[in-house]
């Protein structure tokens, strides 16, 4: 028989497991970026017929979704781009709870690839921030949960042709801004309750300087963090998460970097390339390496590589899908090939990892399931609606992804 105390610490406990859980995916590619989730329980093939919900979104985008508790936040481009919006909608059935809209004067990016809103916004138990990018402005809002504003602040123009990609994070009591552009590039850490500048540290900038991939958090064995980035002018980066201070830069890369930096034990992934695939590539950087840029590269792979699509590391292997359609698994440490097969598919969407798969999104309206390990095995190819660019977010047993025009969700009857 319990006493009291050890009920009521019993139901604290209780109390407490569940926003743990709906914690899983708070931001671009869920738990630090990983791309991996502990869910249980998605279902590996279905029909439309089996969707949980389709909703269709105000506006166009590629952003993905991300969550916290019952509550999904997306953003939308409207009005071709003159209006970017932030939405919450309910994860049980797709229903729009609220909804801000702000008039943001813009230009038509050189790729048709490219859109307006592109970035995830970031979440945590009370705020949930978004950015919002034009040429002439770079703004960054908090929002409460029930849609409230709470602060904004305007870093200033943002010069790219493909226009803006990069999400904010949120990390040690900071909201991480990376703004990697073609003009004054930095990145930003603002304090997330009142918007106030903590550090802001200035980028070198190239040729092509506009980086789209959001950075990781390493977590060292003694203890110490590193923030990581990516771009070309810096290739892999690391800086002090409290200060904004550079540690150290690997600049390999001598292309735009699009995906986002993957750690795979004592490695960083990274991925460079262009338009149309000529010349992508992948270094492999040491954590521990010293020196010049080319003593810390580990390896670097030339073959099926992605410029987009940002890989997954799990169990000592990675897993690549290249934007044109080729799905490889490598060693981690050594880079050596387990396998590499054609998906007859286009991907801009990164894999996500759950439960030994891994869920692929491709452009032309179909979710590939694969089985993540050392042999290839196509295990289904799934219709999503329509095409995307966006990467999923898995919460509990349910996937959400924003196709072109629509938001679904998927998940076990």
């Amino acid at each position: 028989m319990m006493t009291p105390r050890q009920l009521v610490f019993l139901l604290l406990s209780f109390c407490s497991a569940g926003p743990a859980f709906a914690q899983e995916w708070t931001r671009f590619r869920g738990p630090n970026g990983s791309g991996i989730s502990p869910a249980r329980g998605l279902p590996v093939a279905w029909i439309e017929a089996d969707f949980r919900w389709r909703v269709r979104l105000p506006g166009g985008g590629h952003g993905a979704p991300v969550a916290w508790g019952e509550s999904l936040f997306v953003t939308a481009a409207t009005d071709e781009g003159r209006e970017r919006a932030i939405l919450a909608l309910d994860r049980r059935d797709g229903r729009e709870l609220w909804r801000k809209t702000y008039a943001l004067p813009t230009h038509r990016p050189a790729s048709r690839n490219a859109g307006y809103a592109n970035s995830s916004p970031v979440v945590d138990a009370d705020r949930v921030f978004a950015v919002f990018v034009s040429a002439d402005h770079f703004w960054v809002r908090a929002f409460d949960h029930a849609g409230a504003e709470l602060w904004s602040r305007d870093l200033g123009p943002f010069v790219s042709q493909h226009g803006h990609g990069a999400s904010p994070i949120l990390h040690a009591g900071r909201l991480i801004v990376t703004n990697d552009q073609d003009g004054v590039s930095t990145v930003t850490a603002l304090d997330p309750v009142t918007g106030r500048v903590v550090w802001e540290t200035p980028r070198r900038t190239s040729r092509s300087g506009t980086a789209y991939g959001t950075p990781c958090v390493l977590r060292r064995a003694d203890g110490r963090e590193e923030l990581l980035l990516a771009s070309q002018s810096h290739g892999i980066s690391s800086l002090d998460p409290a200060t904004g201070r550079q540690l150290w830069d690997a600049p390999v890369f001598n292309k735009r970097m699009v995906s986002s930096p993957v750690v795979a034990g004592d490695l960083v992934i990274g991925t460079c390339g262009q338009g149309g695939g000529a010349g992508n590539y992948l270094s492999a950087v040491r954590l521990d390496g010293s020196g010049d840029a080319e003593s810390r590269v580990a390896y670097t792979l030339k073959v099926a590589t992605p410029y987009v699509t940002t890989s997954v590391h799990h169990e000592g292997r990675v897993y690549l899908v290249s934007d044109g359609g080729v799905a490889t698994a490598i060693e981690a440490a050594t880079g050596r090939t387990l396998w590499s097969e054609r998906l007859r598919a286009e991907f801009f969407a990164s894999p996500v990892w759950v439960e030994g798969r891994l869920y692929c999104a491709s452009t032309k309206g179909e979710m590939l399931v694969l089985a993540a390990g050392d042999e290839f095995r196509l295990l289904a190819r799934n219709p999503i609606g329509e095409g995307t660019h966006s990467t999923p977010c898995v919460v509990g047993d349910r996937l959400y992804l924003r196709t072109f025009n629509h938001l679904v969700c998927i998940g076990a009857q």
